[in-house]
């Protein structure tokens, strides 16, 4: 929320209020709001199933992870796939979230990024870990995304996600940092996490 329209000492967040009917929002709502400055436009939210979601803070260990897979993907992504970090992925009109990276191919371009056009969905956590491996992952599996890695920032462990379905991901590998990842996409994304340069 836009502090300017918050009165001192409030506080950015409430527990729900379970039971009780909730508005239901929508991407198209938040979008707007944000425009007109109600929601401030660096305010890290996701929504899921119309409701808003406050996302945790990114520590030191998120962004350098984040910053050397980048310069890693960059330099080695196929001809026919895109990358796009930290994009607003609409998967419904009332549920988007915004994951560290997403893989997809050219031809569809970002506006046709979807569920359905994902090939890869990676998600760094330090402090939502927890977070990531359950709900999160439940709801990427529930749209059918093909492959999610969540990867711990803290212990550099890839979990590799795959097989989805409206029950979850059918198989989940946990490997290690000197283990060798690469996502059925592309094999010249494969990266071993031990031997990026963090800093």
């Amino acid at each position: 929320m836009n502090e300017a329209f918050r009165p001192p000492g409030l506080s950015p967040v409430t527990n729900a209020a379970e039971g009780l009917p909730r508005r239901r929002f929508t991407v198209a709502e938040i979008e707007e709001m944000t425009a007109k400055g109600i929601i401030a436009e660096d305010e890290r939210i996701e929504l899921i199933g119309g409701e808003i979601v406050p996302m945790s803070a990114k520590g030191n260990q998120h962004e350098m992870l984040k910053a050397a897979l980048t310069v890693h993907w960059a330099r080695r992504l196929p001809d026919d796939l895109m990358m796009v970090t930290e994009t607003t992925f609409r998967l419904t009109v009332d549920t988007y979230l915004e994951p560290d990276f997403v893989f997809y191919p050219r031809a569809s371009g970002i506006r046709g990024l979807g569920a359905g056009t994902a090939k890869l969905v990676v998600e760094i956590a330090d402090s939502s870990l927890g977070y990531d491996l359950g709900r999160k992952a439940a709801l990427y599996a529930g749209f059918g995304i093909a492959e999610l890695w969540v990867i711990d920032a803290v212990r550099l462990v890839t979990h590799v996600h795959r097989e989805p379905s409206p029950d979850g991901y059918a198989t989940v590998a946990a490997l290690g940092p000197d283990r060798r990842v690469a996502p059925l996409v592309a094999d010249a994304l494969a990266v071993v996490l031990s031997e990026l340069e963090l800093r």
